[in-house]
């Protein structure tokens, strides 16, 4: 696989889980990465992994549902690392668990939508006229299998968010093309991250393996080769695709 030596990419939401471990997939290629979180414990763990292996990163604390936040951000790492080349807009979540239509409050909703697809288009609004500029560019974006296939028990707020982000991602890709600039959108099913593997019981584990055709969770580290090929030369010619990290869990 081509590497990703000297390329500086943004990896926000990587102090811990899925960004933590893009961060490091993409500094043991080459890249000179970002780390972005609000844990700064967190993200100095992350980065002291990255400088263990040999590699070169960075630690940045910003609110992502400000554009102002976003753009001191991008003149810190412009500053420090040059012009961002990569971009992982990975940083969401679900703030609300799942509820009825109607028993879901207003905040959550807004909560659920701010974090994950307002997020995503600022980060996006930031780094893309720099990407345009130089004529080339990659942007990944960070989906779920909730917003891949309707379900009474998922984060409705958080599902639509998602199913955004997909939209999103392939406007961009439309639109972006033709600077020079790939979009692709990743959309894992249940991965045990940290956070996942104390919180989900054995049993309910063992349960969802039977949900996947390739009989197993997956882990942070198959979503970050995924997100490795989508950054590297060897998918030059993808782009506006959904990458479904789910052990065909979901089939579309």
């Amino acid at each position: 696989m081509s590497d990703l030596k000297n390329k500086v990419a943004l990896v926000t939401g990587s102090s811990r889980g899925i960004g933590a471990e893009i961060a490091r997939e993409f500094a043991r290629h080459g890249a000179k990465v970002v780390v972005h979180g609000r844990d700064t414990a967190a993200m100095a763990k992350v980065l002291a992994d990255i400088e263990r292996m040999g590699g070169q990163a960075i630690q940045v604390a910003a609110d992502i549902t400000s554009l102002a936040e976003i753009e001191r951000m991008r003149g810190e790492v412009e500053q420090w690392l040059g012009p961002i080349d990569i971009l992982v807009a990975n940083a969401g979540g679900s703030p609300a668990r799942p509820a009825p239509l109607e028993q879901i409050t207003e905040d959550d909703w807004r909560a659920s939508i701010d974090g994950n697809l307002t997020a995503t288009f600022l980060t996006i609004k930031s780094v893309l006229p720099g990407m345009k500029e130089r004529g080339s560019g990659v942007v990944i974006t960070m989906s779920s299998a909730a917003a891949r296939r309707a379900h009474p028990g998922s984060p409705m707020g958080y599902a639509a968010a998602k199913a955004g982000v997909e939209l999103l991602t392939k406007e961009l890709a439309a639109q972006a093309g033709p600077y020079g600039i790939r979009a692709n959108c990743i959309a894992p099913e249940i991965i045990l991250t940290e956070v996942n593997q104390g919180s989900i019981p054995p049993a309910t584990q063992e349960a969802l393996v039977e949900a996947h055709p390739l009989r197993r969770l997956g882990t942070s580290e198959d979503v970050a080769r995924a997100a490795l090929f989508l950054a590297c030369d060897d998918s030059a010619w993808i782009t506006g695709v959904v990458v479904d990290v789910a052990g065909g869990a979901v089939l579309v």
